[in-house]
């Protein structure tokens, strides 16, 4: 009985021991997951990371909002772009890299990201010029226009013969047998009713000529609308200028800069403009600024920032938005800090200072 017991007592006691080690292993391993110092890289423009800043800009305040609530030690090491701080992470050289980083799949092949704090997309920036009384009038002479104008002829004539063929018997006075006169008083009826101006000097008097001008009443609401929204839309494009792009087509062939490794470049020449790449923002302005790029592509919040507070001459920010994507903290794949960055963004989102941080840069409606 009392080796029995001896015996029994001696597995309780190694299954104690093992037990409290793989404890104290896991409590350390805890531990070592975390730097005692991180390095952080830090990369991007404004307004979310600036310049010899540590405490300014959206990605750099919420990054010590994280770090904070965790107690975490770091040191900022700064990059002159996110494609060349990423690769510094790659080697080793920092532990984890923090800036306006879109989370795109290629991306995602060589890093471990944290959920996104921030949704963006790409945008359009072009510069704004005078065109001068020629760039003003020119688009009315454009091939699309006239081809509108013939268009609008030919329904007016169909329109006026229509008139002349159910009204000529019953009023020859107004619709003569004269084909001429006769369709081309119809075709002033047709004017006459789709303006709505109603001088009173024509009106249809047979059934069938009524018919017709009620369909065409019904019929112009529309298009005298589509028309007018079209001029519209003619007259604000001459007054910025023959300069500005509205879209991404306008850049067919044409030189768009952009920064190095952004999804820009892969954007651009999809739609086969010629890319023009640089470090960063600035230069890609200064570019635009000089006329030797015919527009900027980057992520929207960054170029509607620099509108407001960065070039000297007025730029056009397209209303177009493309590629949307989301903003992340970028970790090697091996790292263990993903988790704990993920619930400190999700606190921060909780509690709306994430979006108090977003709204002191960017304003309310932005």
């Amino acid at each position: 009985m009392t080796s029995k017991n001896f015996l029994y007592g001696f597995f309780l006691s190694i299954l104690y021991f093992t037990l409290s080690g793989q404890e104290v292993n896991a409590q350390t391993s805890q531990t070592d997951s975390v730097p005692k110092v991180l390095r952080v890289g830090v990369a991007g423009s404004e307004p979310f990371v600036f310049a010899n800043a540590d405490s300014e800009g959206i990605a750099v305040e919420i990054w010590n909002e994280v770090a904070g609530k965790k107690d975490w030690d770091f040191n900022y090491v700064s990059y002159p772009s996110v494609n060349k701080g990423l690769q510094a992470m790659k080697k080793g050289d920092i532990d984890l890299m923090v800036g306006p980083i879109s989370i795109t799949s290629q991306r995602a092949k060589h890093y471990i990201f944290s959920q996104p704090y921030y949704q963006s997309s790409l945008a359009i920036a072009s510069r704004v010029e005078d065109a001068g009384l020629w760039g003003r009038i020119k688009p009315f002479f454009s091939m699309q226009l006239l081809i509108a104008v013939g268009i609008f002829v030919f329904i007016l004539s169909i329109v006026g013969t229509l008139f002349w063929l159910a009204e000529r018997r019953h009023s020859p006075e107004q619709f003569p047998k004269d084909p001429v006169k006769g369709i081309g008083n119809g075709m002033w009826l047709a004017i006459v009713t789709m303006s709505t101006t109603g001088y009173g000097d024509m009106a249809p008097v047979s059934l069938r000529g009524r018919i017709i001008a009620g369909i065409w009443m019904v019929v112009t609401i529309i298009f005298a609308t589509s028309m007018v929204a079209g001029i519209a839309s003619t007259l604000t494009l001459s007054g910025l200028g023959s300069s500005t792009v509205s879209n991404i087509e306008e850049l067919s062939g044409k030189k768009t800069a952009t920064v190095t490794g952004s999804p820009a470049v892969g954007f651009i020449k999809e739609h086969k403009s010629k890319p023009v790449m640089v470090d960063n923002l600035q230069e890609a302005m200064k570019l635009l600024d000089e006329k030797k790029v015919d527009a900027v592509i980057y992520d929207r919040p960054q170029l509607l920032y620099f509108q407001t507070n960065g070039l000297e001459e007025e730029i056009y920010i397209a209303k177009a938005e493309y590629y949307k994507q989301g903003y992340g903290v970028a970790f090697p794949l091996e790292s263990k800090l993903v988790n704990e960055v993920n619930l400190g963004l999700l606190e921060l989102a909780e509690k709306q200072e994430i979006v108090e941080i977003v709204d002191e840069y960017l304003g309310k409606d932005e």
